[in-house]
Parts: structure tokens; C-alpha cells; sequence
């Protein structure tokens, strides 16, 4: 089993920036994909970016592409999604989620509970 716990989330204005983070314990970190995902209220879950073992690899939706950052810290078991020029449409709740590596494409067996991002305008 692996858990993981997000942290970060809040109110933000738009324009303006957030980190938000997720830690993993239970299994060797470095043996899962991570990705992030959100869900506004209404709408489905929708994939927003991906980041293979290593942190050499990263994949982003096309609605976040160039205003977001994924990235990995093995040793500290964490990923993160830094997060720039946030617009009202971003706001929604953020999940991560990791897939164990060697399948594709990624099975995401393992979830957050969440954390909340809101991007007043």
C-alpha cells in the first residue's frame, strides 16, 4: 500500500502562484509514477500532469502547460506542482496519485484524499 498525503492548498488570487505538495509512505517512492489531477465542482476528474521515477520525464494537460511545474524529490518522498499564473478556472480540488512503474499506460492504483486550490479573480 502507499499513502499520500497533499498539503498546500488555499485561496490565491489570480495571476498569483502556489506550490502544492504531496508525500508518499509505504513502498520505495522511487518505484511509482506520480501525477496530479483535479476536480471542480460538477466536473469529472481530469488528468493534469505527470512525472516518470526519475523527474527526467514530465507530461502536462494542454490547459496547464507552460503555468505549471511537476517535480519529484525522491529522497523526501514528495512530488509538487508549482503552480504560476492561476486563473479562476484552476480552482478546483487537487489529488495525486501515484502508478506503479513498468505498466502503461499508468494504472494509478493509489489517491489523496485532496486538497482545495482556489483562484479568486
Amino acid at each position: 500500500q502507499v499513502q499520500l498525503v497533499e498539503s498546500g492548498g488555499g485561496l490565491v488570487q489570480a495571476g498569483g502562484s502556489l506550490r502544492i505538495s504531496c508525500v508518499a509512505s509505504g513502498r520505495t517512492f522511487s518505484n511509482y509514477l506520480m501525477a496530479w489531477f483535479r476536480q471542480a465542482p460538477g466536473k469529472e476528474r481530469e488528468f493534469v500532469a505527470r512525472v516518470t521515477w526519475s523527474g527526467l520525464s514530465t507530461y502536462y494537460a494542454d490547459s496547464v502547460k507552460g503555468r505549471f511545474t511537476i517535480s519529484r524529490d525522491n529522497a523526501k518522498n514528495t512530488v509538487y506542482l508549482q503552480m504560476n499564473s492561476l486563473r479562476p478556472e484552476d480552482t478546483a480540488v487537487y489529488f495525486c496519485a501515484a502508478a506503479y512503474v513498468g505498466t502503461w499506460p499508468p494504472k494509478y492504483d493509489y489517491w489523496g484524499q485532496g486538497t482545495q486550490v482556489t483562484v479568486s479573480s
